[in-house]
């Protein structure tokens, strides 16, 4: 590994101290190794920011901290983010997750600042989205596996056999040769790199898939997330395979699912005090800025959210027990603790920016009151 290279070298020599023979240590300076550092951005494409990366080599005696990083500049003309004339953007290091696939290798996942480094860019959807550590966010992340124009698996001109057996399935009628070395291979990687991966499965659709991540506070989930999705893009580049994170991909013409990225949430209000009346006042917030939410949940969620392939209508608002047609599923234990525990946004769709999904989320949340307390912000 290459972390034995970071072990201190100790070296001395004899001395005769009070007649006698003794070793004494001598400190070597600690030995330096270049460290590549990949830096991870959103750019300013719109209505989905697309991942950009880029990689520096810094001198570290061991893995280096969030708070050593520097800072780093891009051209912003290249990536809808600045004029060319003045083109220089700032990248701030929020978050350095080891990655295994390279010697001394770390990915840094930046937030994107103006030249004067105090200023978020407009693009900058995490600067100033709420965040709070006891707010736990899990994001199931679905897409499709894309080779040649079509999912993976699909027959050139035409359709696989219709939806059924696909959904968490085996064998190489259902899932092929490829799809499952990807997705075993991209859940290494993440937890080599730290990312809390929670799990994988096979979805509805003939190459589709999914991944789980969970992480307390809005901006730490929602870095997993990001970088998440980077690796596994990354990943696909050796097999030809790209990913495809369009919430419709197949069009809603044809009886194929779309790729959701259903959202879990809870404070530690909802999992310690609950309550059947915050419940409803919670339900009732989110009902009244359901628009606000959608807007934020993904684009071409109309598309999805058609009130068929276990979803609702765009236009509505519900929830029910394990009900995975509407807007807010409650686990079934969540009425029985209590009206305590979490929730599950299936409206957020597979291209929705995770950033700005919870911090959404956060806001109507502000705005319901405690039990004895006061009436959040808006």
């Amino acid at each position: 590994m290459a972390f034995a290279l970071l072990k201190q070298r100790v070296t001395g020599s004899t001395e005769k101290v009070d007649g006698r023979f003794v070793f004494t240590k001598q400190q070597q300076p600690t030995h330096m190794a270049k460290y590549k550092l990949e830096y991870l951005w959103l750019d300013g494409y719109e209505p989905v920011a697309n991942i950009r990366g880029k990689t520096t080599l810094k001198e570290f005696s061991k893995f280096p901290k969030l708070e050593e990083l520097p800072w780093w500049n891009f051209d912003g003309s290249s990536t809808r983010q600045a004029e060319g004339k003045t083109s220089d953007c700032f990248l701030k290091p929020v978050a350095v997750y080891p990655d295994t696939t390279k010697i001394n290798g770390a990915i840094v996942m930046c937030e994107v600042y103006m030249p004067d480094k105090k200023t978020p860019h407009p693009s900058n959807s995490r600067a100033s989205i709420p965040d709070d550590p006891g707010a736990w966010f899990g994001f199931e992340q679905e897409y499709f596996l894309y080779k040649d124009g079509k999912p993976l698996g699909f027959p050139c001109g035409g359709y696989p056999y219709p939806q059924g057996e696909y959904y968490t399935a085996v064998g190489y009628k259902n899932v092929g040769c490829v799809a499952r070395e990807i997705v075993d291979t991209h859940l290494q990687l993440c937890l080599d790199a730290g990312i809390n991966h929670e799990g994988i499965n096979s979805e509805v659709a003939k190459g589709q898939w999914e991944f789980q991540i969970f992480g307390k506070g809005s901006k730490n989930a929602a870095d997993q997330v990001w970088v998440a999705r980077y690796l596994l893009m990354r990943l696909c580049e050796k097999y030809g395979v790209d990913v495809n994170w369009h919430c419709k991909p197949l069009g809603k013409d044809v009886d194929w699912n779309g790729s959701g990225m259903h959202t879990n949430f809870s404070t530690t209000h909802m999992r310690e005090e609950g309550g059947k009346a915050y419940f409803e006042a919670l339900m009732g917030a989110f009902d009244k800025y359901k628009n606000e939410h959608i807007a934020v949940y993904g684009p071409d969620n109309h598309l999805r959210l058609t009130g068929l392939h276990e979803t609702q209508s765009i236009d509505k608002f519900n929830y029910g027990v394990g009900n995975r047609g509407a807007s807010v599923r409650l686990p079934q234990s969540f009425i029985p603790d209590g009206y305590r525990g979490y929730l599950e946004d299936r409206r957020p769709n597979s291209q929705g920016d995770p950033y700005k999904i919870a911090g959404r989320i956060l806001q109507t949340i502000a705005t319901v009151p405690k039990s004895g307390g006061k009436k959040g912000k808006k």
